[in-house]
């Protein structure tokens, strides 16, 4: 989803006067469009599906902090040793 600045930089004006093109556009490429005002960047419309996309993947970066800060503070173990207590606490053989 990388913007293009030929295409996907418009200003509120345009996007007043252009509302149904520029939702097109966002539908058609699948990228979001910076709206301007006063040549600087005030906000960014993006298609629905998109959005939904990016906030079910942000939220799940979210689920890992946890476990970065679990190894910056050195609490993990191998896997190989994981598993070994695992099945030893849940007696399962194998």
């Amino acid at each position: 989803m990388a913007l293009s600045i030929t295409e996907d930089i418009r200003s509120i004006t345009d996007l007043k006067r252009n509302t149904t093109a520029v939702i097109e556009q966002i539908h058609r490429t699948k990228r979001p469009v910076v709206l301007t005002v006063n040549g600087k960047a005030e906000a960014v419309l993006v298609a629905a599906k998109e959005y939904e996309k990016m906030s079910n993947a942000f939220n799940l970066l979210k689920l890992l902090i946890p476990a970065e800060d679990d190894i910056a503070n050195g609490r993990y173990c191998r896997a190989s040793d994981f598993f070994k207590d695992f099945k030893r606490d849940k007696n399962i053989s194998g």
